[in-house]
Formats: structure tokens, sequence, C-alpha cells
């Protein structure tokens, strides 16, 4: 293989390259508010990867692997204990592209790429390889794509099995690990449908996105779930625009209505706005802020449709506060979010870029508890500092510390269930990155 890949027709056709990240963290509050009584938590994270690229006349192939482990949850020697639940090596991309017209075609790209792989559109909002997260997201499909002066236009189609089969198309979506979807969905679709317009225009760029997932239907027999024949099926679509307004003044917003049915079967009707701003108020400092607003349910004029906005299989961490309480695993209630928030950066070098953001939550509709209390619908105010520095091309350190302030509403039945809570919650970690490219072309 060393010598294969020395030759002269091997650094003109393979891409080899890898990366070692690893992050330790200080949790105490992280993702939801902890007791008074609870100890922080201290742990390191590793994700290792290899990537290997191949492109020929009119195919490319892409594979990477993973391993992604906590240190010391294996034995340091030979270890038969471990669970196959906390076995991290996995198969993050594995795909293959197709050209479809030859290289002397009018039309720049038509193309289907097969496999597994990541999706990743527009901010990430929706559709995003959740890249904070050590494992990642990718997703088992193939997409046609269509490109041409600017134009660019996605056709997306995935059906998820268990098994091979000799009878049946019934699918168990629970996962074994991380859940498949944000609000703690619980739950991977049986099949997904999505197409993406875009159009890049000398100032920014402009999109429209049509997505629909499948669940597959179930009924509960006492407390067990039973798989049912069918689908539940739930639409997604909308737009979503960046665009310079002048030399110092960006701007990007987007609007996504979601219907159909929910993955429990009930009617869904709901809806997300996001607007933000950015002002260079010199080359080195940028500050802007911005507003997210997901509709959600009301308990105090309750009713049959569902109106919780679910933001699909997309990036949480970018957009609604690094400490993770809202739209990820560990939930906060179906009572909807606003997001207002102030973001800058500071570019003290070149390498070395600071950000300095700030976060005020608050529920979308009444907060009522379970004695019927109406509550604050403030639920707190996030503070999230980062510091990333560029030692080499290949190297970088990164550097955060995060502080909520929370509520009692937060820690409230309605919202995080926490008895006995501390409010003031924290969060600090420390990241080194190192990717090499081993070898290119």
């Amino acid at each position: 293989m060393l010598g294969l890949l020395s030759s002269n027709f091997a650094l003109a056709q393979f891409t080899i390259s890898g990366q070692v990240r690893t992050r330790s963290e200080l949790r105490d509050g992280q993702g939801t508010l902890t007791t008074k009584e609870a100890a922080p938590a201290f742990f390191t994270s590793q994700r290792t990867r290899l990537n290997v690229g191949y492109a020929g006349y009119r195919f490319k192939l892409f594979t990477a692997i993973q391993d992604v482990r906590v240190w010391g949850q294996d034995a340091s020697t030979i270890n038969r204990v471990t669970p196959d639940a906390n076995d991290g090596l996995m198969m993050h991309e594995a795909w293959g592209e197709i050209m479809l017209l030859d290289t002397t075609a009018a039309i720049e790209n038509l193309s289907l790429k097969i496999g597994r792989q990541e999706l990743v559109y527009d901010d990430s909002r929706l559709l995003g390889n959740l890249d904070w997260l050590q494992q990642g997201r990718r997703h088992d499909l193939a997409l046609l794509k269509l490109e041409h002066q600017g134009w660019m236009g996605h056709l997306g189609v995935a059906y998820n099995q268990n098994q091979e089969r000799k009878a049946s198309t019934i699918y168990n979506g629970i996962p074994t690990g991380y859940t498949a979807g944000t609000n703690g969905i619980g739950s991977l679709y049986k099949s997904m449908q999505f197409l993406y317009v875009g159009r890049k225009f000398g100032k920014g760029s402009a999109s429209f996105l049509v997505l629909k997932d499948d669940f597959n239907k179930y009924h509960l027999d006492s407390t067990v779930r039973v798989l049912d024949k069918g689908t539940w099926s739930r639409v997604t679509s909308g737009f979503y625009v960046a665009t310079n307004l002048s030399p110092k003044i960006s701007f990007t917003g987007s609007a996504y209505l979601q219907s159909g049915k929910d993955k429990n079967g009930g009617k869904l009707r709901s809806h997300l706005v996001s607007a933000a701003a950015m002002y260079a108020v010199s080359p080195q400092l940028s500050i802007g802020p911005g507003i997210d607003y997901t509709s959600g349910n009301n308990r105090v004029t309750p009713n049959a449709t569902n109106r919780q906005f679910d933001p699909l299989y997309g990036t949480p961490h970018k957009f609604w506060g690094n400490m993770d309480y809202f739209y990820v695993a560990d939930g906060f209630g179906k009572n909807g979010l606003i997001n207002y928030y102030l973001k800058s950066r500071y570019k003290l070098k070149d390498n070395l870029v600071m950000n300095l953001d700030a976060h005020q939550f608050v529920a979308s509709n009444n907060v009522v508890n379970n004695d019927r209390i109406s509550l604050d619908r403030n639920f707190g105010t996030e503070l999230d500092l980062v510091v990333n520095y560029g030692l080499t091309k290949m190297i970088n350190l990164e550097a955060g510390y995060s502080h909520f302030f929370a509520t009692s509403t937060l820690a409230s039945s309605a919202v995080k269930n926490v008895s006995n809570p501390d409010l003031q919650a924290d969060w600090a970690y420390l990241m080194i990155n190192i990717k090499p490219t081993f070898l290119s072309k």
C-alpha cells in the first residue's frame, strides 16, 4: 500500500486525511439544570477519523471511518466486558458519486451521489452535519444533484430498514445510540424525501427547501409499543436568504412551516421564523442582533393540533446557546421558544478570534405547571465566550466558557422538571483539533 501511495498515479488520484479531536469538558448544568447537591462532571472525549477519497473519470469515492470514545471507558488491556452500546467505532461516511454527463456537456454538473453521507445546507439550521457532537450526523440516501451557473437543485431520497428481510417493511426507528432528531425525538424516519433549490447571486444566496420525513405507525398495547403497517408523514417547507445589504452590513433570514402528522400520528401545524444581522464596526470587530421564533403548544388553551416546531436534522448548538438547553436530547417541554440574541466577533490576530454572545430565552406560549398555575415565560439568560486559536494550518485550539442565569420557570415541571435546582449553571471546555492531510492530489 505504501508503494502504491508513493507512485505518481496515486498522487494524482488519492486524497487521504485524518482528524484527532479531543475535548475536555467541565459540566455543572450543561443541557439541563442540576440539583444543588449535584457535583460537577469532568471528562475528555475524543474523535478519531480517517478519510480516504478517490476521483476517477466521471466518478468519486469517499469514506470516513471514525472512533468516538470517552477517555477511560475501556479497559487498558484486552477488553471483553465493554458493552456494545459504548462501541464508538463506526462508518461515518461511505459514498460514491457518478457524473451522469461527460466533461463536454453544457451543464456544469449532473450527478448521482449514493451511500452514507452528510447533508449540509444553508446555515445548517434544518440540515447539518452536527459536527459539534463528536459522533456527528449522517444519512443513508441517494442524492441527485443538478448545478449550473449559480443554480443548484438537489433531490434526496432515503428508505430505511433494520435488516435484510424476506417479508414486511415495518421499520423500528428507535435508535440504540444518540436520538435521531431534535426535541429528543427519539425515532429515526423510515423514509425521507427532500427537494432543495438554491441560487447564488452577486451579494448572497437564496434557497427553498421542502422535506418530507415518514415515521412508522404504531399503537400501544398497555405500555408496549407495537409497530403497524404504514407511516405518518411530516412535511417541512420554507426559504432561506443571506445577503450583504452594504459593505458593512450582512443579513440572514428564514421561515419554515411544518404540517401533516408528527411521529406519534398527531395533527401537526407549526412554524419557525428567524432573522439576524451583523455590522462590521471595524476590520476586527463585528456585532449584530438576531431573533428566532419557534411555535409551540399553549397549555392554557390546548387543542388537538401539535404546534411544536422541530428543526429536523440541523445543528442546534449553533443557534440556541452553546449549553444546549433547547432543541437537543434533553428537551424543554412543548411551549416553543423565542431566542433574542446579540453576537459579537473580535479578531485579535489573523489566527486568534474571540466570540461573545448573549441569549435571552422566552417561551413563545404560556407556561403552566402541573397545578395549572401560570408561570413567567422567561427561561433565563445565557452568556457564551469562545476563543479560537490557529496554531498552524492543521492544528487548532478552542476554549469556551458559558454561564446560564436560569429562572424557576425553566426548572418547573412544565419545562426541565428539576427539583431543588441550582439556577446558576456553568460549562467550560478546551478542544484540540488536529486535521492533517497525508496525501493530496
